[in-house]
């Protein structure tokens, strides 16, 4: 097909933000993938701004990804800075809270912002209904998230870092869907939004490198 990347040869940075109101869970579910840690016992605390996280991630095909995650702010007196990331991603974890309805109500408000930019590349979107492991204060069925998803276009996934239910496969579901857009041509590597670069390219062999040498004629 035309348009078509091909992986094997190159080791590419994913760029990835995290989207959500506050108190969502986006850092802990940062901290789950990256760290392999939960902070039960740590104090509540809203991010300020953007932090950086980063993790290599083997995708399917076999080659290894750098994912370079955003974990942005939810409250809205951040949301200049936030808005800021937006023109440099691939992809995007929408998440909201099951047990906070306010927090899923919001989710097209957060999938408009992204997909409202002017001249922005393709964006891979996953859904992600967040702290599942409080089962008796659910506010948001699955079939709800799940029709939202369909509509929009996405995957969805429920997740608990607590748990630590579906983090890494929430993750790996969006790289893989990444990638598949990659291999499809619907995504351009180092391209004007830079959501996707080449960190590294790899050498051939070197029986391949070595030069030829001339051939002669004596006669």
């Amino acid at each position: 097909m035309t348009g078509e990347y091909q992986l094997s040869s190159e080791q590419l940075q994913l760029r990835i933000l995290l989207l959500g109101d506050a108190g969502v869970g986006k850092t802990s579910l940062l901290q789950r993938y990256v760290e392999r840690d939960f902070r039960a016992d740590a104090p509540p605390s809203s991010t300020v701004g953007v932090e950086f996280y980063c993790r290599m991630l083997e995708l399917a095909s076999g080659p290894r990804v750098k994912l370079q995650l955003w974990d942005t702010a939810g409250e809205e007196r951040y949301r200049s800075i936030t808005r800021s990331f937006y023109r440099n991603t691939v992809g995007v974890l929408l998440v909201f809270d099951v047990t906070n309805r306010k927090s899923f109500d919001h989710i097209e408000d957060w999938y408009q912002q992204v997909a409202s930019q002017q001249g922005l590349d393709k964006v891979i979107f996953l859904l992600v209904g967040h702290k599942t492991d409080l089962q008796q204060a659910h506010q948001v069925s699955t079939q709800e998230a799940e029709n939202l998803a369909s509509v929009l276009g996405m995957t969805f996934l429920e997740t608990s870092a607590k748990t630590n239910s579906n983090v890494t496969l929430a993750f790996e579901t969006l790289a893989g869907d990444i990638q598949q857009a990659l291999q499809n041509g619907e995504i351009k590597v180092d391209g004007v939004c830079g959501g996707v670069r080449v960190i590294h390219r790899a050498q051939p062999p070197l029986r391949q490198r070595r030069k030829k040498p001339s051939r002669q004629c004596y006669c």
